[in-house]
């Protein structure tokens, strides 16, 4: 069954995903070509990103599928990339 989400819909879950880990960002501070490091996030902070947001598109990865993502266009490229 084809997906009908695109990068910019699986943008929007990691998105939601970061604020929710990181209540003190303000919305505008979360875009595509920032890592999540810049935006203030530890290691336990980004792994709760990815895998929420795992779950939140139904998706299982493996998790070393993630180790060369440097910032959050590269999750989302990842994430969207493993939705077909």
């Amino acid at each position: 069954m084809a997906h009908s989400k695109t990068r910019d819909d699986v943008f929007e879950v990691v998105r939601k995903n970061i604020l929710e880990v990181l209540p003190d960002l303000s919305p505008g501070m979360v875009s595509i070509d920032k890592s999540m490091s810049d935006l203030g996030a530890n290691s336990v902070d980004r792994m709760e990103v990815v895998t929420q947001s795992m779950e939140d598109l139904d998706l299982k990865i493996p998790l070393m599928s993630f180790a060369a993502v440097t910032n959050i266009e590269g999750l989302v490229g990842v994430l969207f990339e493993n939705l077909r």
